[in-house]
């Protein structure tokens, strides 16, 4: 069989136009439910295109640290919306110019193939961002937040991050996209949760963020904004087949996606209540 890649997406599942201003983890629970749904047959291969107004998403490893309880509800404070994602990766701040990316797609393999899989979204980037950006780096950026082997960078800094999250018979890429606004702020505002949740114990594992490690694409080009963004993914995956695109969340999925939310949600508070 075929590899499965963004060539063939059927799907485009784009909510950009209207922020998302609730839970958090709304939109994690969502893919979580596509992708059941494509790895059973009953959804086509698909992107989901979403932003939200105002969020921090966690990793697992920093709901752990020892004062993460405390960081968290000074990120509350603040009015951000806080979740723990149960996909890979950490801290990622989200706001109107960070662009997120799922593929979801069908798993067509016995064997896994996660650094492949993660090439996947690398390829889409390169192929949205070439017009403007020929040169993408990729590889870890010491000092970005929610650091990985998958870093994409221009000129040493880093614009986006991906993380998988793989069930039996699919899985979802999820890439962060910074696109308009400052890097360096979105770095600060994740050094000082760390700076906070781990007490100022450098022994801990957690990245060690400088802000100045990160930008956004307009930092560079000031004419991309987050919608000629969008456009271009679009533009880009309904070059290899004209995908049906929806711009509403179906609300026959609405049981699904807040069973899953809930779920998400008792862990993470779980979590919180051992680390009192």
């Amino acid at each position: 069989m075929a590899r499965v890649d963004y060539k063939e997406i059927r799907e485009i599942i784009d909510t950009s136009s209207n922020l998302l201003t609730g839970e958090a983890l709304f939109p994690f629970a969502f893919d979580e439910t596509i992708c059941r749904e494509v790895g059973s047959g009953r959804f086509a291969p698909a992107i989901h295109i979403w932003r939200h107004q105002h969020a921090m998403i966690l990793g697992l490893r920093d709901r752990k640290l020892p004062h993460a309880p405390e960081a968290i509800r000074w990120l509350e404070s603040n009015g951000f919306r806080v979740g723990v994602r149960n996909s890979g990766g950490a801290v990622v701040p989200l706001d109107p110019g960070v662009v997120n990316l799922s593929l979801i797609l069908p798993s067509d393999r016995g064997k896994m193939e996660i650094n492949r899989d993660f090439e996947i979204m690398y390829e889409l980037m390169q192929s949205c961002l070439k017009p403007i950006f020929p040169g993408i780096g990729k590889g870890e950026i010491i000092g970005s937040y929610c650091p990985g082997n998958f870093d994409l960078s221009i000129q040493g800094k880093k614009f986006c991050g991906i993380a998988q999250r793989r069930q039996t018979k699919a899985f979802v890429i999820q890439a962060f996209v910074l696109v308009e606004g400052s890097g360096e702020a979105r770095g600060e505002q994740v050094k000082q949760f760390y700076d906070m949740a781990s007490g100022g114990d450098t022994r801990l594992k957690f990245p060690i963020v400088k802000p100045s490690q990160m930008a956004a694409l307009a930092e560079w080009e000031e004419s991309v904004t987050a919608e000629w963004f969008v456009s271009r993914v679009k533009e880009v995956i309904k070059g290899f087949w004209p995908a049906r695109e929806i711009n509403i969340y179906d609300p026959v999925y609405n049981e699904s996606v807040e069973k899953t939310v809930t779920e998400l949600k008792n862990r993470y508070l779980e979590e919180k209540s051992e680390n009192k």
